[in-house]
């Protein structure tokens, strides 16, 4: 009890509580540092205060960064201090051969640089992070490829302008650097700069590269950015250049000559399709753009070209959807002495061969028919290409599908087999507006029936006369042609046929598609007077084909819009105004 009594002999003035001697003196004396540091505090100047954290890039909008980094490049223009805008940076290497000259294991042991060495190379910044105002690292992205640049003052030629060169730098930015080949400690492959050189600033915030350009929108108006972005994006263009190249080579192998016909035609011939229609000022003519080159190649069959193709763009004033652009790439080739086998046998091998040339040796692809690579419980079709590849009849498919017979094949132009049609579409709720010709309304049946069927790559034939104006008849099955259509994931790839090279026939063919085209059908092909004047000189036996170019990649980059395979879809105009640089020189 006595040394509680004395624990609590003194009382402490700020809390009123009752202790020892020895704490007070404690609390005392802590209380005087205290209030020595607070003295301190309030003495400093207003303008050291911490909490004013400068702004950075990220923290402005797009307008504001647009404004300021503007009004920065206006200014370097002005003072030439360094010209923003240069005309030439000497280039010793790309960054892709520079990964493959001083990447390799060994060539740069960790935390060193390769003395004696130095190289030039220039891409576009995508990064950069600050460890110091004396260290800077950025990424450096060209060809596909990245090298990091480790900026370092000690490494400058000049290190007294160290820090206000590297202010210059934003993200986006073309840059040029010469410098020593290194490695950082943790051993990532660099260049260690002596010297870096704006090539061309980027005035526009570059989105995230992490997040990277979602908008859809975006991505398509504005494909430069989405190459600047996407890694994907930019691999889906370089597998469609070497598809196209593959079938460049497939053709050219085989004794093909590559030609070009106009794209500009009086006559909108060689496929039924909606046409374009421009005017030539000098003829005070309307011509059409072309919506095939078929004719004008046969037109070359005929005059000794045995063996043509062509690739090129075609233009059909029709809906833009999913697997459809209104401007579209098409190779179409011709065969002399060919039949449609023949040219069965060449679509196998040729679309059999780009795939393997893609895979490395393997037939079959993944697709994703609904986009959604990754996710869970995603769709996915394993595509088989290996040869040979399923057939469907057409009319037998279809009469085993819908449960009926048709009418015998002659006889499926008449008006009879067109009323059987009708009313197999309305009992099956197969919509075909109008006009609902006899060929129109096998084809819904068909894209209702069989076309979904097709998922790896297969062949409808069996086609009745009345679908197709330029091929010739069935040699054994009146009424029908001789025609084959492949189709990939239920969509048509390319269309096929033993060509018709009677003049008397194609002319009543050409006048029942005029029939067509008075009743309603902008889509039916009218008659080409040069053309079956080039068929009475005489066009040997021939096969011919025609391939969509995007549609074909669409399956082959397991893409499910055709604007991802397009550099510039065609895509309605933009009705806000880009942003105006107002008053940046002020």
């Amino acid at each position: 009890m006595a040394t509680e009594a004395a624990a609590g002999t003194h009382k402490d003035p700020v809390t009123g509580e009752m202790i020892s001697k020895t704490e007070l003196k404690r609390r005392e004396k802590q209380r005087a540092r205290d209030a020595q540091k607070a003295s301190k505090a309030a003495a400093q100047p207003p303008a050291a205060a911490k909490a004013e954290k400068k702004p950075t890039d990220e923290d402005l909008n797009p307008n504001q960064y647009y404004e300021l980094r503007s009004r920065q490049i206006m200014a370097l223009k002005a003072s030439q201090d360094p010209n923003p805008y240069p005309h030439k940076f000497h280039v010793t290497s790309s960054i892709s051969a520079y990964i493959d000259k001083y990447g390799a294991d060994g060539k740069i042991p960790d935390g060193t640089k390769l003395d004696g060495a130095t190289e030039s190379l220039a891409g576009r910044v995508h990064n950069i992070r600050t460890a110091s105002s004396k260290l800077l690292f950025y990424d450096l992205h060209g060809e596909g490829k990245k090298v990091q640049i480790m900026a370092s003052q000690q490494d400058a030629d000049d290190q007294s302008t160290f820090e206000a060169v590297h202010a210059i730098f934003k993200r986006g930015d073309i840059v040029g650097v010469t410098g020593t080949p290194s490695r950082t400690k943790k051993g990532e492959l660099s260049i260690s700069p002596s010297s870096m050189t704006l090539l061309a600033p980027n005035l526009h915030q570059l989105p995230s590269s992490h997040f990277g350009l979602k908008d859809q929108e975006t991505r398509y108006r504005k494909r430069y950015l989405d190459l600047i972005i996407s890694e994907n994006t930019r691999n889906i263009f370089i597998r469609r250049s070497r598809i196209i190249n593959y079938i460049r080579r497939f053709f050219d192998d085989l004794g093909f000559i590559e030609v070009e016909t106009p794209i500009t035609q009086m006559t909108a011939g060689g496929a039924t399709a909606k046409p374009f229609i421009t005017h030539h000022n000098d003829l005070d003519l309307d011509l059409f753009l072309r919506i095939a080159p078929e004719l004008y190649l046969k037109e070359l069959v005929v005059g000794g070209l045995d063996r043509v193709y062509e690739l090129g763009r075609v233009f059909r004033n029709e809906g833009i959807d999913l697997t459809h652009n209104p401007e579209f790439t098409i190779c179409e080739f011709y065969m002399a002495y060919a039949d449609m086998y023949d040219v069965m046998d060449m679509t196998e091998s040729l679309v059999e061969g780009i795939v393997k040339s893609l895979t490395g040796g393997s037939t079959k692809l993944l697709y994703h028919p609904d986009g959604n690579k990754g996710q869970e419980g995603a769709r996915v079709y394993e595509l088989e290409f290996k040869k040979p590849w399923k057939r469907y009849d057409m009319i037998e498919t279809l009469e085993e599908k819908l449960g009926v017979k048709f009418p015998p094949g002659d006889t499926l132009h008449t008006e009879e087999t067109n009323q059987f049609l009708r009313d197999l579409c309305q009992k099956h709720n197969v919509d075909c507006s109008e006009p609902r010709t006899n060929a129109r309304l096998l084809d819904k049946l068909v894209g209702e029936y069989i076309e979904p069927l097709c998922i790896s790559p297969a062949f409808i034939v069996g086609h009745p006369q009345v679908m197709s104006p330029l091929a010739k008849w069935h040699r054994s099955r009146p009424g029908l042609c001789e025609r084959f259509e492949a189709f990939l994931c239920g969509k048509e790839i390319c269309n096929a046929y033993t060509e018709l090279n009677d003049p008397f026939e194609q002319r009543l063919r050409f006048e029942e598609q005029t029939r067509q085209k008075e009743a309603g059908d902008d889509e039916a092909q009218g008659i080409d007077e040069t053309f079956i004047d080039a068929l009475e000189h005489g066009l040997p036996p021939t096969g011919g084909w025609g391939m969509g170019i995007d549609r074909l990649v669409m399956f082959l980059t397991d893409s499910t819009n055709i604007k991802e395979v397009l550099l510039f879809p065609a895509m309605k105009p933009e009705l806000a105004a880009p942003i105006a640089p107002a008053a940046i020189q002020n």
